[in-house]
This record gives structure tokens, sequence and C-alpha cells, in this order.
């Protein structure tokens, strides 16, 4: 994909699958723009020389988020791959933690895309989020339910504000993982045939044609990206 001399936000681009994205759209050209949640993070990204990063930022907090995109005028496309996973039954998933399930998954990709919404150029541009497979087959994520709804919400924001912003040429879609082959993942399973899940330069490839200009048409879709598991 062509990116050259675009400017594009990736949250958790300091993740397994967030350093594959990152890697394929500097491949492409792109200048990338990457927050991180402490220095010791962003000392420890292997592309730190390549991109800019936005230190110290809690993608939970508008004033955060607010810098994160600042200065940004011309952005391309901004790819919300930032949040997180916990087990629970309902039973023992308190508000607070549903509530921090909702916010590492949902807020976070809410109040990105509506921010980046102001630093799009005329040209329009992309959003990109990330689902995931309970959030298309609910009955899945018994066990991991307050999970499974807040990457449901995601799901929906991203069908609704692809008709949104359908006259601005701004195209919004997701992905949607099952088990991402990575190094914590094979830990957490070890017995697991790994050999099914999906790799995260596999993802990235789907990430950057969603992202690039080479996508003309796409848009208010959910990819599923479940490999052969």
């Amino acid at each position: 994909m062509q990116f050259h001399n675009r400017t594009i936000v990736i949250t958790g681009g300091t993740g397994a699958l967030g350093t594959a994205v990152v890697s394929a759209l500097l491949a492409g050209g792109a200048h990338c723009r990457i927050p991180t949640r402490s220095d010791q993070e962003a000392d420890a990204f292997p592309h730190k020389d390549r991109v800019t990063l936005v230190t110290r930022c809690d993608l939970t907090d508008e004033a955060d988020v607010a810098r994160l995109y600042e200065g940004v005028t011309d952005l391309w496309a901004s790819i919300h791959i930032a949040g997180g996973f916990a087990m629970g039954n309902v039973a023992d998933t308190n508000k607070a933690a549903l509530m921090q399930m909702l916010n590492t998954n949902f807020i976070s990709c809410y109040l990105c895309c509506r921010a980046a919404l102001a630093a799009f150029g005329p040209a329009g541009g992309r959003i990109v989020n990330v689902a995931s497979r309970p959030a298309l087959e609910p009955r899945v994520g018994a066990g991991s339910t307050a999970y499974t709804a807040s990457k449901a919400a995601v799901t929906a924001l991203t069908q609704a504000l692809a008709v949104e912003l359908a006259g601005r040429n701004i195209l919004v879609n997701a992905i949607a993982p099952a088990i991402i082959d990575t190094p914590a993942n094979r830990a957490a399973m070890p017995n697991a045939n790994h050999a099914a899940w999906p790799t995260p330069d596999e993802i990235s490839a789907i990430i950057a044609f969603l992202a690039s200009p080479e996508n003309k048409v796409t848009s208010g879709a959910v990819v599923p990206v479940y490999g052969r598991a």
C-alpha cells in the first residue's frame, strides 16, 4: 500500500499487532504518530526514531486524546488498535470492572474517532477500528461478557459512523480478530493449535488496505480475521 507523506495515527502502535501495522505503514512511506503510556514504552519501541511518539497519553482522557491529534491538519488515517481483554462472568464483574472494559475498548476508540474528524483534510481519509470475534458472535463471548459488550460497541460505532461520514469521503471500517499469534497468547495457551491463528503481519496487511487510498469503496465493514480457528 502507498502512503507516501500521509500522516497516520496508530493507537496501540507499540503492541505486537501495532508494531506490525506501523512497519507496514512505514514501508509505504507514511508519517506515523503513536501514543505511548510511559517513557519506558516509548524507549523500547523499535521504530522510535522513525515515528512521532506522544508520551504519557491516556486514551480515555479527552485532553490527552486532543494532545495526540494536536497540530495535525492533514490526517489521512486513524487506526485504533489500543484495547484490552479480561475474563469474567457477569456475576463476578462489578461496575468498576465493566467500566474498565468499556473505557479501554470503546471510550478510547470513540474519543479517537471524534478527534480524528477535526484533523482530516478536504480529501477525506480512513478510520480503522479493532472489534473482536465475540463482537460479531456474542455467544462465543460467554465468560468474558464485559469485554464482549465493549467490543460490540466498537462494531456499532464503526457501522453508524461509516454512514454519518459518507458525504466527507471518510471511510470507516473495523477488523474482528479471534486469537492473534503473539508470544503472549502462545504463553497463555501453550496447547492450542498456534498454526491456526493469524499472525500480526497477516492482519496488518488487511488493516493497511482498509486505511489506504487504494480502498475507495469499502466502508461500514467489520472484517473477520479468524485465521483457521
